[in-house]
């Protein structure tokens, strides 16, 4: 039987600068953002999703946008209390970016009729995941695999590790939230070769994860920090440290931490630009040269222009 729901919450769908977020338009932005535990409906339309509480249980939430740019949250199961609401309201906070402050993005775009369609629909926040460690980990999965490899690790780990809610089905990810750097450090070597067939990747997902679980690293610290307190270079030089992370999934995660200063250059992007530029092949230096006039947004405009004709197209977004 499927669970009661109840709308408890609702969350403005509006930045820190006070600009407009499109719903569909996060939920497009990328395609990790598509994976276990996030099931996105049609048309990018609503999110629903399983998040792990600081209690240790998880809930089921499902998201879809209400009149007047409101963001409403449905909580699958019985009424959460005060604190749960609280937790929950940042977790999706944080999922949506809703404490950053694109107004200047939008500004340095406004006389860009390329990037027109950014400004108008609310377009640019990546959508993240609750924890900064997720992020790393989703990231590291992609790298150097088909797409159908990262479906089936993430898969997996939701699957096998994650927190279970009190209605999740015995089998499947459906009701399971992504799991915790303990309960990834926990688990054997034997499950990454042969359930999640994470190849080499293995090990250095093991490896994370006993560093943050034992403290030697802090990556939430590291997502929280302003730019003052540790400069882009600085974290893409821990990112790089990390096992399992090199230049582009040290990018890549640097945007999901809202630090939109390096471009995503990889096997898809490269030749995906040259594509729309006219040309077989364009130079890393040119493309970097291309978007620097974008200052700290520069690789966020580059995946802009990539992505605004992928997935979801401007109609879709703005009608």
């Amino acid at each position: 039987m499927k669970p009661a729901a109840s709308t408890v919450l609702s969350v403005p769908l509006a930045g820190a600068g006070g600009e407009p977020v499109s719903l569909p338009g996060t939920l497009g932005s990328h395609g990790l953002a598509s994976l276990p535990p996030n099931e996105i409906g049609p048309r990018a339309r609503s999110l629903r999703t399983t998040l792990r509480l600081a209690d240790g249980t998880a809930r089921t939430v499902e998201l879809f946008e209400e009149p007047l740019r409101t963001l409403a949250i449905r909580v699958e199961g019985r009424a959460p209390g005060a604190r749960t609401r609280a937790e929950i309201v940042a977790a999706i906070r944080t999922m949506f970016a809703l404490d950053d402050n694109l107004a200047p993005l939008y500004l340095a775009l406004a006389h860009d009729a390329e990037f027109a369609f950014v400004a108008e629909g609310g377009i640019g926040r990546m959508l993240r995941s609750v924890t900064a460690f997720e992020d790393v980990v989703r990231t590291i999965c992609t790298t150097n695999c088909s797409w159908s490899g990262t479906e089936r690790m993430i898969g997996a780990l939701v699957e096998h590790l994650g927190t279970r809610t009190a209605s999740a089905p015995a089998s499947g990810w459906q009701g399971r939230s992504f799991p915790s750097a303990i309960a990834m450090a926990e688990a054997p070597e034997s499950f990454y070769r042969d359930v999640a067939r994470a190849g080499y990747r293995g090990a250095y997902l093991r490896s994370l994860a006993r560093m943050v679980a034992g403290g030697e690293i802090d990556l939430e610290a590291w997502r929280a920090a302003s730019r003052a307190e540790l400069p882009d270079a600085e974290l893409e030089q821990l990112l790089l440290a990390l096992p399992g992370v090199g230049p582009y999934a040290a990018a890549h995660t640097m945007i999901l931490f809202g630090r939109n200063s390096r471009l995503i250059l990889d096997s898809w992007t490269r030749p995906r630009y040259a594509e729309l530029k006219g040309k077989k092949k364009i130079a890393d230096r040119t493309i970097q040269r291309h978007f620097k006039r974008y200052g700290e947004h520069a690789g966020l405009a580059f995946w802009l222009y990539l992505w605004k004709t992928r997935h979801l197209g401007r109609e879709a977004l703005l009608d």
